[in-house]
């Protein structure tokens, strides 16, 4: 029987928040935040998981980085330019995510403490179950990066990792799926420290 707030590869997606080219370098520790979204978006047809990718304002801050951009499959995955800091206020991005119909969203990005939490607090408001990948997103700032996470979790998201999220979705070290995802995990290493 599955718990209330266990992750269902059925149910979930995924949601890659603003991941710029002109941002990023200045997000603390990017290398790993990086590492670990091509981890889950590599991982993401494994559980057959919808996603979304947003840019926000890419006439000024360029568009999602290379190494994130080629993790996507085209033709099944969406990036959105949006202007609103949450992804849920953009209506292009609001109808992309009730297009996929699924109440649990994974999420990625930056910063935290503008995009990711604007955007999870209000998808957490509406009654979605939102899972935020606290070694997939970032800001510039230690003290944002950590107010935010405190002030997601105080408002009802689930802070977790992607390896974490991974092994949820499979279930079982006997799935069909836990072999191709062990593949990916190697594949992308934890970030050390």
């Amino acid at each position: 029987m599955m718990r209330p707030n266990q992750l269902d590869a059925d149910r979930a997606c995924v949601l890659v928040i603003d991941v710029q080219e002109k941002l990023l370098p200045l997000v603390r520790d990017h290398d790993a935040i990086v590492s670990a979204i091509q981890k889950l978006l590599t991982a993401a047809p494994i559980f057959e998981l919808p996603v979304i990718v947003t840019e926000q304002y890419p006439r000024g801050i360029g568009h999602t980085v290379e190494a994130v951009s080629a993790c996507l499959e085209r033709g099944r995955d969406s990036i959105i330019e949006k202007s609103a800091f949450s992804a849920w206020a953009e209506p292009s991005v609001r109808e992309a995510i009730l297009a996929v119909d699924r109440p649990q969203v994974i999420v990625t990005g930056i910063e935290t403490h503008v995009c990711v939490q604007q955007t999870a607090l209000d998808l957490a408001s509406r009654d979605y179950d939102v899972y935020v990948c606290a070694d997939a997103i970032g800001s510039r700032g230690r003290a944002d990066h950590q107010r935010a996470l405190e002030r997601m979790r105080q408002d009802g998201v689930w802070i977790t990792t992607v390896e974490s999220v991974l092994f949820e979705l499979c279930g079982r070290c006997d799935a069909p799926r836990f072999k191709p995802m062990l593949d990916v995990i190697k594949r992308f290493p934890p970030a050390s420290g």
